[in-house]
């Protein structure tokens, strides 16, 4: 038992529901579905365009809560992209030698 230790890669998937989603994911995948099924009830399915626009809302909520290596879902990489592409670019040292680099001495 020398050098190994017993640490489960997957900690937080226990907190998850069914191992892979979020509360919120779930609220927004039903909150999909069930605005597709409404459209089902009350759209008359005429044409491939308007049942491709219907299952639109499942299709998208859907497609955002779908789990990838890496990363939680779809969702996340949306959001850490955005994140990304909107906040500074530019980073300052703040590291060991932040307070000596920037201070001069006095003579």
């Amino acid at each position: 038992m020398y050098n190994q230790y017993l640490i489960p890669a997957n900690t937080k998937r226990g907190q998850l529901i069914l191992g892979l989603f979020r509360p919120f994911d779930l609220a927004l995948f039903g909150s999909g579905i069930f605005v597709t099924v409404v459209l089902l009830a009350f759209l008359p399915l005429s044409s491939t365009f308007v049942t491709i626009l219907i299952l639109s809302p499942a299709l998208i909520t859907g497609f955002l809560v779908m789990p990838i290596p890496y990363y939680h879902n779809m969702l996340i990489v949306i959001m850490e992209l955005y994140e990304f592409l909107t906040e500074r670019q530019t980073y300052r040292w703040k590291g060991w030698c932040y307070r000596s680099v920037n201070t001069k001495r006095k003579k």
